[in-house]
């Protein structure tokens, strides 16, 4: 019977969805004049995917489990919440306006298609921008019908939006150069023309359309001084030489800050005593013996590179602590986080929604004094230029009020427990969402994490090093999933900016999650958005829209995740503009040519001139003249002496 009314009401929710999802749940009709270049369908696994059982168990980001295709109707919400293993196709009507790859905003008048692995290779291979969708609900099925249209109307929207973009920056300066992205423009709606006219070579004129207005997207967003321009690095090179080669690279793709991954998984990339000190592997293995921070700080400032030292807090990595004798959870095991269900656990606990990693317990004194003296030697010994610290946070938790979530809530760790119980007396164990202090576990936490932003906070402001850190843009789910209080943080001003990472390639989504934070944070606190695109193999146009997107609001540069994943296709699309300041023009002196008629000019400019000086001699000048020749006219008449013939 209870299996009986929750088909109905799950029918009931699923029907009620599709009156907000316009016609794409209309069968459509390919025109009689369109080519039809592909057809292709699949199985839905779910329509506004909600709690199951497994779910329960696991923590699935947009409830889009593995190798599922997912539709999001405005039904389920604001955004798909997805993560970043996926993509996503934006469906308005019954056309494909966009491609994403995660957590995109749900059309109002559409569905957003998401799929994770086999599915998103489906979404991927059979779905471009101007392809329609029929969902066929009672089949539960999708067809994606590409047609010559879909090529068309995929370059217009290139075109329109390039003419947008460039209207716009040139309205905020009327020295705004457009000669070549204008040329560019044309040279892509004369493809249009073509591709109109030649039905049979519809895709190759639309690609071709394509590829000049994307070439005028490259130029359209202009250089900006003061704008800070980062990259993440993972470091992997064993010599100096490769360093040389990577900072090159950077600084010739304009490049003027980096964030060099310097403690992760639990290891540092350089010879840490502290490290050695608590037992644990003083360096990471792959470095043998080679001081790579060093060597950056060294060959980037020779560049006039800033050197952030990316520091990932609490998390120590994904590999079996037992794997490794001398790793932190090995020789200090109790320095562990877990959750309410493993409270009692006497191994160390992965959090699954965190590919299966283990995390430090933020409320630990010991796991506090150990990173805060790790942090203390970096400062010290290198002198960076920044600290960026990663992870500053609890394991993704379950929200509240999903069902059973308080049992996968992080941080009920014996120590936190018995702190928590001598403030309010109760075990935070028997403490569930729906209880008067649960709210006050919440802030325990929260205050565990802020306390660490704080005292670093004093150590880098006293040696004048910038601190910011990477937060979670929802700035509710920061707090609700991750007890990461970063507004908090602005207002008393303990960081100097935060790196958000925006976890998507849709630049509506990205200039939503950067409106969010605007909006919560301190203006003192600067923003630097990171970016994604290039870890999701997103396209150039993507990058370059969302760089868009954070210069409207005016925030105070970008950051690319991740060097590894920082191609060449992208290098050369920011050096187009965005990346490079603008040729100086050249100051042309005019030089004059030397005629005889010329000369004599200046002859007779020379001479004239100098009759003006005598001429214009001091009267008193003259007087003495004349004096001084009466008295040797005097003298001569009055010894005898006659003028000389």
């Amino acid at each position: 019977m209870k299996k009986f009314l929750l088909s109905i009401l799950l029918f009931s929710f699923t029907i009620s969805n599709f009156a907000f999802a316009g016609d794409v749940f209309t069968p459509y009709e390919v025109p009689k004049d369109a080519v039809v270049y592909s057809t292709a369908s699949r199985t839905i696994n779910a329509i506004d995917p909600i709690v199951d059982d497994v779910n329960k168990k696991t923590y699935f980001p947009g409830n889009r489990k593995i190798n599922q295709l997912v539709i999001y109707t405005k039904a389920y919400g604001p955004r798909t919440n997805t993560n970043e293993f996926g993509a996503e196709a934006i469906v308005k009507n019954n056309t494909v306006v966009a491609l994403s790859g995660a957590d995109s905003l749900i059309p109002e008048d559409g569905v957003v298609i998401s799929g994770h692995g086999t599915a998103k290779t489906w979404i991927n291979k059979n779905i471009i921008v101007g392809t329609k969708i029929y969902i066929d609900a009672e089949k539960n099925s999708i067809t994606a019908y590409t047609t010559s249209e879909s090529y068309i109307y995929g370059a217009k929207e290139c075109i329109k939006e390039v003419v947008e973009l460039m209207n716009y920056y040139k309205a905020q300066n009327p020295d705004y150069y457009t000669k070549k992205i204008e040329e560019s423009i044309k040279d892509a709606n004369n493809c249009i023309r073509k591709a109109e006219a030649k039905p049979s070579q519809v895709q190759e004129y639309s690609q071709l359309a394509i590829d000049y207005a994307n070439k005028a997207l490259s130029l359209v967003i202009p250089y900006r001084s003061t704008e800070l321009r980062g990259v993440w690095i993972r470091p992997t090179e064993k010599n100096r030489d490769e360093v040389v080669n990577v900072v090159n690279k950077l600084a010739n793709a304009g490049i003027n800050n980096i964030f060099l991954e310097t403690y992760f998984h639990g290891l540092t990339i350089f010879p840490s005593k502290t490290m050695a000190k608590y037992g644990f592997t003083q360096e990471n293995p792959i470095f043998e013996d080679f001081d790579v921070l060093k060597t950056y700080l060294e060959e980037c400032h020779k560049k006039n590179i800033k050197v952030n030292i990316w520091f990932e807090t609490f998390y120590v990595g994904n590999r079996k602590p037992s794997d490794n004798p001398n790793s932190i959870l090995s020789v200090c095991p109790t320095w562990s986080n877990c959750t309410k269900r493993s409270f009692d656990s006497k191994t160390p606990v992965p959090c699954a929604s965190e590919h299966n990693g283990y995390f430090l317990d933020p409320a630990n004194p010991e796991v506090q004094t150990f990173l805060m003296q790790l942090l203390c030697e970096i400062i010290y010994s290198y002198r960076p230029d920044g600290i960026n610290i990663d992870y500053i946070r609890y394991p993704q938790s379950n929200a509240p009020q999903r069902f059973g979530a308080d049992a996968l809530n992080w941080g009920y760790t014996q120590f936190a427990r018995e702190d928590f119980k001598s403030i309010y007396g109760i075990d935070p164990v028997c403490v569930n969402p729906c209880d008067s202090f649960w709210q006050a576990w919440c802030d325990y936490r929260r205050g565990k994490v802020t306390n660490f932003v704080r005292k670093l906070s004093q150590i880098c402001h006293s040696n004048d090093i910038m601190l910011t850190a990477v937060v979670f843009p929802n700035r509710y789910a920061a707090l609700a999933n991750k007890h990461q209080d970063w507004t908090v943080w602005s207002n008393n001003n303990y960081v100097d900016g935060f790196t958000p990472l925006f976890l998507t390639c849709d630049p509506a989504t990205a200039s939503d999650l950067m409106k969010n934070i605007v909006k919560y944070k301190n203006p003192k606190t600067k923003l630097y958005a990171g970016i994604f695109v290039t870890f999701m193999n997103g396209s150039q146009s993507d990058l370059i829209r969302q760089i868009h997107e954070l210069r409207k609001l005016n925030l105070n540069g970008f950051s690319i995740f991740d060097y590894a994943h920082f191609g060449d296709s992208y290098i050369q699309t920011l050096k187009q503009s965005i990346c490079t300041p603008p040729p100086q023009p050249k100051r042309i002196i005019p030089v004059q040519k030397t005629t005889q008629k010329t000369s004599a000019k200046k002859t007779h400019a020379k001479s004239t001139k100098a009759n003006k000086k005598v001429e214009t001699a001091k009267p008193e000048t003259q007087q003495k003249v004349s004096k001084k020749s009466k008295v040797k006219r005097k003298i001569k008449r009055f010894f005898g002496i006659k003028k000389s013939n």
